[in-house]
């Protein structure tokens, strides 16, 4: 299982079409997004592009929750897991927050195969034990150059994959 890592779109619709473009060009099964969708639409655009399933946490800037509930109620692939996740995906343990101190805390408590965090914008990865801590960096393209991340649960690796410009 191929999983896509998305984080920081602020409404950047063009960038966010060659995330979704890129995704779709590898094969990925599930898509993450770490939160600062910002505007309910990237919800419908994320889900109109994507077929597996897309789990999404809240970020410092989703304002409109009970709007993004609506949006994501009208596609049965989208999930809302408010400001944390834990998942179960391809067999690996996974946990998903937008902030980056409380998900370092969380990969050092050993029970994760992979964490994912926004945020900063800035995109990392690091493993601490078995566990890839990984920020898949901003697809808005503000703060550096727009990124997205792969993660293969079969092979347990991550990679970090520029947006093209």
């Amino acid at each position: 299982m191929k999983i896509a890592i998305l984080s920081d779109s602020h409404d950047n619709i063009w960038n966010l079409d060659k995330a979704l473009a890129a995704v779709n060009g590898v094969g990925c099964d599930a898509m993450l997004h770490c939160g600062d969708l910002v505007a309910p639409f990237i919800v419908a655009q994320m889900a109109q592009a994507f077929d597996g399933a897309i789990h999404c946490v809240d970020g410092n800037n989703d304002g409109d929750g009970r709007l993004l509930q609506q949006v994501a109620a009208g596609f049965s692939q989208v999930s809302l897991h408010g400001p944390y996740a834990e998942l179960e995906l391809g067999g690996r343990k996974i946990a998903l927050i937008h902030y980056p101190e409380p998900a370092l805390r969380i990969a050092q408590c050993g029970l994760f195969d992979l964490v994912c965090y926004g945020h900063d914008h800035q995109a990392h990865q690091e493993q601490i034990g078995r566990c890839f801590l990984v920020n898949p960096g901003e697809v808005m393209g503000r703060l550096g150059a727009p990124s997205w991340g792969l993660y293969d649960c079969e092979a347990h690796s991550y990679t970090q994959h520029p947006l093209d410009a």
